[in-house]
């Protein structure tokens, strides 16, 4: 069996190397962030469209407004060309709940992507050791489909949430409901079907796993 573990581990580089590299810079740049947050006794809060010195910040995409006047000169708007405004509202003395709901709108992606990149070193590490065609490497990989699919959705509709409970917070023209939350949610349709095909190829692999277990037992 050393041979075929040998010509599998050959197979799954350079991803492999790729994978356990990036986890690892990822996993050092958290702990980085989270050892500096510490010195300063802030709460760590790491970049992102709605992350400003000003405070809290959330974006209603389907809130806008026609600007008209000076606006259109300042911004460099052409003749004939109108300028719109998509709403962005700030908290300048944001409360703790707010910070909690603006961490909740981005953290979950990370999260799962960090997940998601931990489940796949252990997948290909383990088809590594015991080879692609292997009942751990199956397991492995429908895991990381069900992490994708299902991690995936719950990720969405949490920022989705937060974000929407935060927007309810600064707007009287967002309310915490379900059709706001639908408003500001954007379905992951990539990580979907993503997920689905590795769901698929699981069980692809797995049935090719068992015809090999029966060919190796009539040997």
């Amino acid at each position: 069996m050393a041979a075929p573990v040998s010509e599998d581990k050959k197979l799954l580089e350079p991803l492999s190397t790729v994978v356990s590299t990036t986890l690892r810079l990822l996993a050092g740049l958290l702990l980085a962030g989270f050892a500096l947050s510490a010195l300063n006794g802030s709460i760590p809060l790491w970049g992102g469209p709605d992350a400003t010195d000003a405070g809290v910040c959330a974006t209603a995409d389907w809130i806008s407004t026609n600007s008209v006047g000076p606006a259109d000169t300042a911004l460099g708007a052409r003749d004939g060309a109108r300028l719109d405004a998509v709403a962005r509202y700030c908290a300048q003395d944001p409360s703790a709940g707010q910070r909690t709901l603006r961490i909740l709108a981005e953290v979950p992606s990370f999260v799962l992507l960090l997940g998601g990149l931990a489940l796949l070193d252990r997948l290909l590490r383990s088809a590594a050791r015991d080879g692609v065609h292997a009942r751990r490497t199956t397991a492995g990989l429908r895991a990381l489909a069900l992490w994708v699919l299902v991690g995936g959705v719950a990720a969405c509709l949490v920022e989705a949430a937060a974000r929407t409970a935060l927007l309810s917070t600064l707007t009287t023209h967002v309310a915490f409901s379900a059709g706001d939350v639908l408003h500001t949610l954007t379905p992951p349709y990539l990580l979907l079907l993503t997920g689905l095909g590795l769901l698929v190829f699981a069980r692809i692999v797995r049935a090719g796993t068992a015809m090999r277990e029966d060919l190796e037992g009539v040997i």
